[in-house]
């Protein structure tokens, strides 16, 4: 197994690299650190888990190789720390720990109950779907919340995340808008709903929580109106296919939801708005873009 980390491939190696490794894989001035560190990413990044669900043969590795059911909350903390590293951190940091999921990868096979299948996390074609609803979920929700990107920038932000995918092994990757359109409309008939999926949708939607902290703060209900709120982003046929009745499936109220919330959450101190890694990284990326003006 080769472990050296995988550089940028054909996809991707026509986007500049930032000139300083401490910098990463996208720097100051690209669109991965706007959409990244906007407040409306994370409701799309919930979004991308409920859609996974729908491939089976992805799913089916989930399931049997994770701890989602018994750790949700640190599984869910590894995820979100493995994507904002990816986002903000140096090239060597990124590198080591791209590797490091790479070689776990390497253990999570089976069969899928469902469809009676193989399946394997390190497939190509695996790793493109997990890539392109992630993607797909982080701009969709920042778009619909308001936060002013271009159609331009949206490609782009997809050709950078190119990167991202190649990372992981992925090839293939769609690098803009109407590519994820064709990807999407190529990869349905290989969707579908199952109990499993559904246990899963539901334990995103109500995760185990301390008694003590249910009962004693508003954790329950903040983090109900925040998952039903990822549910609603989702495209709306995947909305359709869970068939989980009582859950939205109609795109109006997402949009305002999405938008009041980035509206109320950025005019919170901005230790609030993001994480310490995001927040260091735009420091820089303002004291560059200062510097350069």
């Amino acid at each position: 197994m080769n472990d050296a980390p995988r550089s940028p491939g054909s996809s991707s190696a026509a986007l500049r690299l930032p000139r300083d490794p401490e910098l990463g894989y996208f720097g100051p001035g690209s669109v991965t650190w706007k959409v990244m560190a906007d407040p409306s990413a994370g409701p799309g990044g919930i979004a991308a888990l409920f859609t996974q669900a729908l491939h089976p043969r992805a799913l089916a590795g989930v399931d049997q190789h994770s701890d989602f059911r018994t750790q949700f909350w640190p599984r869910l903390a590894r995820t979100a720390e493995y994507v904002m590293t990816v986002t903000f951190s140096s090239r060597e940091k990124v590198d080591r720990v791209a590797g490091h999921v790479r070689r776990a990868h390497e253990h999570v096979r089976g069969v899928d109950p469902v469809t009676g299948r193989t399946y394997a996390a390190s497939e190509p074609d695996l790793l493109r779907w997990v890539h392109v609803t992630e993607v797909n979920g982080f701009l969709d929700a920042v778009q619909r919340a308001g936060a002013g990107l271009t159609d331009d920038e949206a490609d782009r932000f997809l050709a950078e995340q190119v990167r991202a995918a190649e990372l992981l092994g992925a090839t293939d990757v769609p690098a803009s808008r109407a590519e994820v359109a064709d990807y999407f409309e190529a990869v349905r008939p290989e969707l579908q709903a199952s109990p499993t999926s559904r246990s899963g949708a539901l334990r995103l939607l109500a995760p185990p929580m301390p008694t003590r902290v249910a009962l004693t703060t508003p954790a329950r209900p903040a983090w109900t109106a925040l998952a039903t709120l990822g549910f609603a982003l989702q495209p709306r046929w995947a909305r359709r296919m869970h068939g989980l009745p009582g859950l939205p499936t109609t795109d109006l109220a997402a949009g305002l939801v999405i938008r009041a919330l980035r509206t109320t959450v950025l005019a919170l101190p901005e230790t609030w708005q993001r994480g310490p890694v995001a927040r260091e990284a735009l420091a820089k990326e303002r004291a560059i873009l200062g510097d350069a003006a």
